[in-house]
C-alpha cells in the first residue's frame, strides 16, 4: 500500500511513497532469501559481544587483587585472559560484520535492480505528471541515503543492539540493585527516542520532497535555458529556484535542531545512569554486599553502555532518514507493479513483451495485433483516447495521422507496451512466431560507450558483421566506419557527437538488430526536415521491411508509403483506408494532405 506523496508545486503529482507496513513488508521480502546468512552474522556477533563482556569482571578482579594488597604475580592471569578476550573479540567482530555488511550489500543490490526493473516500466505519462526531479531524486539522494545506512548503520546498530542486551544482562549477573540503578536512565531514554522518531520521519521525508521539487527547478531552468532567456523569464525562474532551495534549506536546519536536541537529551540520561550506578555500588560496597571491584566493574560496565547506547539512538537519525528513502524507492516499485491480467476463457496470454501482462491473445486470432476497444486518459477529465479499435494484419505498415493532440502517440505507446490502457486490450495471435515488439521515438538516446557496444544493446550477443548489416540496411555503414575509430568509436557524453539524424539512423539500426515482430515509430523520422530527410526516411523503409509496422508520421510521405493510413481526431478514429482512396475522399486526411502538399513547392504526388 502506498500514499500519495505530497506536491511539490501545483501543478506536479509526486510519485506515491509507501506505507511504514508496506516498507516493513518490502524490506522482509529483499530478506528472505539470504535468511541464513542473516542468522549467521548475528550468531556470530552475538558470541563476539559476550566475549567482550569479560573485560570488565577482569578488571574488576584486577582492583580487588590491587586492594587487598596481594602479590603482582597474581596479576598475571586476568592480564592474559584480557589478551586473549581482545583476541577473539576482534577476530569474531570482525567475521560477524562481514557477514552482516555482506547482506546488507546483498539486500541493497536486490533493491536496486528491482527499482531499476520497475522504474523502466513506469507509463510515461506517470512520469510527466511527476517530472523529471522526483524520480531523479529518488534514484540518486535516497538510494544513496539507503546505502549509505546499509553500509555503515546497520553493522553498528546489531552490534549495538547486542552489546546493551548483553551488558544489562551482566550488570543483572553482578547485582541486579546494579540493573536497577543503571535503568533509571531508560526513561529519559525512551521518551528521547519517541520525541525524536515522532519529528524525524516527517521532516525527513518532507525534505526528501524538496529536495526532488529543487531538482526539477533547476532542471526545467536548465534545460528550458533558451527559452527562459528567449522571453526574459530569468528573474521568475531564478524567485523560483531560490524559493524551493530556501525551502530545502530551512528543512536541513529544522533537522540539525532536532539532532542536538536529541544529543541533549541523551547527555541528561547518561548523567541520571551513572550517577545511580555509582551511588548503588557506594551502598553496596559499604554493606558489604559486594567489593569494590564488583562496584568497578558494574560502574564500568554502565560506561561502556555510553557508546552502544548512544551509538543506537543516534543511529535513529540515520535509521529514520534511511527509512524515509526506503519508503520513496518501495513507493516506486509498487506503483510500477505491472498488474495481473484478468483471464477470460478460452484465451492465451502471450506479452507481445517481457513485463507486459495487459498483452493478450485469441487462440484464432489471424492479426499480427490488435487494439479493441481502447481508450486513455491522463487524468480525470483529461481523455485522449475514445475506444479506438485497430486491427494491424501480419506484415502490414500502418500510418497514424491526424493534428496534435489527436492521440496518435498515445496510441501507439500503447500498442508498444510502452504504456497501459485506461480501459481495453492489445492481443497478438496464439500462433506468433516472435511476439516481441520495438518503440522508436524521436528523441533517441545515445548511450555513453563505444559505437558497438551502443548498437549491442539492442542484441549482446551480435557480431562486428552482423552490426554493419544492421548499419548499412538503414544506410549508415559509410559514415560509422568513417568515424576515428569506426564501431570501436566512444560516442554519447563525452564522445564523439552524433548529430540528431545519425542517432536516429542508430536508433533505427537497433530495431534491425533486435528484429521484432511489430516496430512502432513514433515520430521517429522527425528529423527528416533536416537536410538528410530523404535518406533518414529511407531508413526507416528499409528498417521496417518484413515486418509488421505503426508509424505515427511527421510527413505525409510516410502515410503515401504505407499500406494503410489511419486518421485520428480527438482520439477517435475518423478514416481508414489506403492513402490514394482517402486522398479522393474529401475528408479529414484529404484536407491534411491538400494543407502538406500546399506547404510544399514540389508535394510528392502517386
Amino acid at each position: 500500500m502506498t500514499t500519495p506523496s505530497p506536491t511539490a508545486d501545483d501543478n506536479a503529482e509526486l510519485l506515491p511513497i509507501a506505507t511504514p507496513a508496506r516498507t516493513r513488508a518490502a524490506l522482509r521480502t529483499l530478506i528472505r532469501p539470504d535468511r541464513g546468512l542473516a542468522l549467521t552474522g548475528l550468531g556470530i556477533l552475538v558470541a563476539a559481544t559476550a566475549v567482550g563482556l569479560l573485560v570488565q569482571p577482569l578488571l574488576g578482579r584486577i582492583v580487588d587483587i590491587v586492594a587487598d594488597g596481594r602479590p603482582a604475580g597474581d596479576l598475571t592471569l586476568p592480564v592474559v585472559l584480557l589478551v586473549a578476550v581482545a583476541v577473539v573479540q576482534g577476530l569474531t567482530t570482525t567475521l560477524g560484520l562481514t557477514r552482516i555488511a555482506r547482506l546488507g550489500e546483498t539486500v541493497l543490490a536486490r533493491l536496486r535492480e528491482r527499482f531499476v526493473e520497475r522504474a523502466l516500466n513506469l507509463p510515461a505519462d506517470r512520469l510527466e505528471r511527476a517530472g523529471a526531479g522526483d524520480l531523479t531524486a529518488r534514484v540518486t539522494g535516497d538510494v544513496a541515503r539507503v546505502a549509505e545506512a546499509v553500509r555503515s548503520a546497520l553493522p553498528e546498530m546489531a552490534r549495538s543492539v547486542l552489546a546493551i542486551v548483553l551488558t544489562l544482562g551482566a550488570l543483572a549477573l553482578l547485582d541486579v540493585r546494579f540493573l536497577f540503578a543503571a535503568l533509571l536512565a531508560v526513561p529519559v531514554q525512551l521518551l528521547t527516542a519517541r520525541w525524536y522518531v515522532r519529528r524525524a520521519l516527517t521532516l525527513y521525508a518532507d525534505q526528501r520532497v524538496a529536495n526532488g521539487a529543487q531538482q526539477q527547478q533547476l532542471l526545467e531552468t536548465i534545460g528550458g535555458a533558451v527559452t527562459v532567456r528567449g522571453h526574459r523569464l530569468e528573474e521568475q525562474h531564478t524567485e523560483r529556484s531560490a524559493g524551493r532551495s530556501r525551502k530545502a534549506v530551512d528543512l536541513t536546519m529544522r533537522s540539525v535542531n532536532l539532532v542536538l536536541g536529541f544529543y541533549g537529551r541523551l547527555h541528561i540520561a547518561e548523567y541520571i545512569g551513572l550517577a545511580a550506578v555509582l551511588i548503588a555500588g557506594f551502598w553496596l560496597v559499604r554493606d558489604g554486599a559486594v567489593s569494590i571491584g564488583t562496584a568497578t566493574a558494574a560502574a564500568l560496565y554502565f560506561h561502556s553502555l555510553f557508546g552502544p547506547v548512544n551509538a543506537a539512538l543516534v543511529l535513529l537519525d540515520d535509521a529514520q532518514s534511511a527509512a524515509a528513502g526506503l519508503a520513496r524507492l518501495v513507493g516506486v516499485t509498487d506503483l510500477a507493479e505491472p498488474p495481473e491480467a484478468t483471464a477470460v476463457p478460452g484465451e492465451k496470454h502471450v506479452p507481445l513483451k517481457k513485463g507486459l501482462p495487459h498483452q493478450r491473445t485469441a487462440p484464432e486470432a489471424a492479426a499480427a495485433v490488435t487494439a479493441h476497444a481502447v481508450s486513455h486518459a491522463y487524468g480525470p477529465g483529461r481523455p485522449v483516447l475514445h475506444e479506438v479499435s485497430l486491427t494491424l494484419e501480419p506484415g502490414e505498415h500502418v500510418a497514424l495521422v491526424g493534428t496534435s493532440g489527436a492521440g496518435k502517440s498515445t496510441l501507439a505507446r500503447i500498442v508498444a507496451g510502452v504504456q497501459q490502457p485506461t480501459a481495453g486490450t492489445v492481443t497478438a495471435p496464439a500462433g506468433a512466431k516472435d511476439p516481441s515488439v520495438v518503440l522508436v521515438t524521436q528523441e533517441v538516446h545515445v548511450f555513453t560507450g563505444t559505437l558497438a557496444e551502443d548498437l549491442r544493446l539492442a542484441r549482446p550477443d551480435a557480431t562486428d558483421a552482423d552490426l554493419r548489416a544492421a548499419l548499412s540496411t538503414v544506410h549508415a555503414l559509410d559514415w560509422a566506419e568513417a568515424l576515428p575509430d569506426g564501431l570501436g568509436t566512444v560516442v554519447g557524453e563525452g564522445g564523439h557527437r552524433l548529430d540528431p539524424a545519425r542517432a536516429q539512423q542508430l536508433a533505427l539500426a537497433r530495431l534491425v538488430l533486435a528484429d521484432p515482430a511489430l516496430a512502432v515509430l513514433d515520430e521517429a523520422t522527425a528529423e527528416a526536415g533536416s537536410a538528410g530527410a530523404r535518406v533518414l526516411e529511407r531508413s526507416a523503409e528499409a528498417a521496417l521491411a518484413g515486418r509488421t509496422a505503426l508509424v505515427v508520421a511527421h510527413r505525409l510521405t510516410q502515410a503515401v508509403a504505407a499500406d494503410r493510413v489511419v486518421v485520428l481526431e480527438a482520439g477517435r478514429v475518423v478514416e481508414s483506408g489506403p492513402h490514394d482512396e482517402l486522398r479522393d475522399a474529401d475528408g479529414p486526411y484529404a484536407a491534411l494532405w491538400r494543407a502538406w502538399s500546399g506547404s510544399r513547392t514540389a508535394a510528392p504526388h502517386p
